[in-house]
C-alpha cells in the first residue's frame, strides 16, 4: 500500500479510464506510459474492464494498473486475477475494505464524510479517496475534513480538469488527483491515442510544474 501510495505521489495525476472494447486496452497503454503517465484506474463499469486490465498488465508490467468503480468482493477477486494491483471503490463499502485488507490488497474506498473517515482511520488506512471531489465541496471541503484527521491524504477524482489541478495538488493533504479529461471516452472510441499520449505529457508537465 505504502509503495503504491509514493507512486501516486510522484504521478500527481492518475488517469481514469473507461474501456468499452478490449482492443482499445493496449494503445491506451502505449499512449499513457509513453506520455509519462504510467498508471491508469481502469472502471469496472463496462464488461471489456476485466480483459483491459489484463491485457495493459501483461504487456505492460511495470505500469500501475488498478480497478475503479469496484462494487463487490467478486469484482475485487476477477480485478486482481487479471493483473490490477490496486482497488478504488467510489464509496466506504466496509466489506470491501476488511476483504481487501484481509488478502492484502491495497484499496482506496472512497470517503466524502468525515465518519466515512472514521471507519478509514480505524482500519489503519492512510489514503482515500475523495467521490465525486467537486460536487462534494471540492478542495475546500477536503481541507475542512482533514484537519482533524491529520493522518490521512486524498485521492480526489470528479470534476477535476487541467484548469482546477492546481487547486488541489497545491495543497499537502492531496496525495494524487483522478482525472479524465486526457482519456476522455471520445478519443478513445476515435483512435486518436496520440491525442491521448500528447494530453497525457500535458498533464504530467503541469502536474510536475505545480509540485516542484
Amino acid at each position: 500500500m505504502k509503495e503504491i501510495a509514493e507512486k501516486f505521489q510522484k504521478f500527481g495525476v492518475v488517469p481514469v479510464v473507461v474501456l468499452e472494447d478490449t482492443k482499445d486496452a493496449v494503445p491506451l497503454a502505449t499512449a499513457l506510459v509513453e506520455g509519462g503517465l504510467p498508471c491508469a484506474e481502469v472502471t469496472f463499469r463496462t464488461e471489456a474492464a476485466e480483459e483491459s486490465i489484463r491485457f495493459m498488465a501483461e504487456q505492460f508490467p511495470e505500469m500501475l494498473v488498478g480497478a475503479g468503480t469496484v462494487l463487490t468482493t467478486e469484482q475485487v477477486d476477477a480485478a486482481v486475477g487479471a493483473g490490477a494491483k490496486f482497488i478504488v471503490s467510489p464509496g466506504f463499502d466496509p466489506k470491501i475494505v476488511d476483504y481487501c485488507l484481509e488478502k492484502d490488497i491495497p484499496v482506496f474506498p472512497g470517503c466524502i464524510t468525515p465518519s466515512e473517515v472514521a471507519q478509514a482511520v480505524k482500519r489503519g488506512l492512510k489514503v482515500v479517496k475523495f467521490f465525486p471531489a467537486e460536487p462534494a465541496g471540492g478542495i475546500s471541503m477536503i481541507k475542512a475534513m482533514a484537519a482533524p484527521y491529520t493522518g490521512i491524504r486524498f485521492m480526489p477524482t470528479g470534476g477535476i480538469n487541467a484548469k482546477n489541478l492546481e487547486d488541489y495538488l497545491s495543497c499537502e493533504k492531496i496525495l494524487c488527483c483522478g482525472g479524465s479529461w486526457m482519456v476522455k471516452g471520445d478519443l478513445v472510441k476515435a483512435g486518436e491515442f496520440d491525442k491521448i499520449r500528447e494530453l497525457t505529457a500535458e498533464a504530467k508537465k503541469l502536474a510536475d510544474s505545480i509540485r516542484k
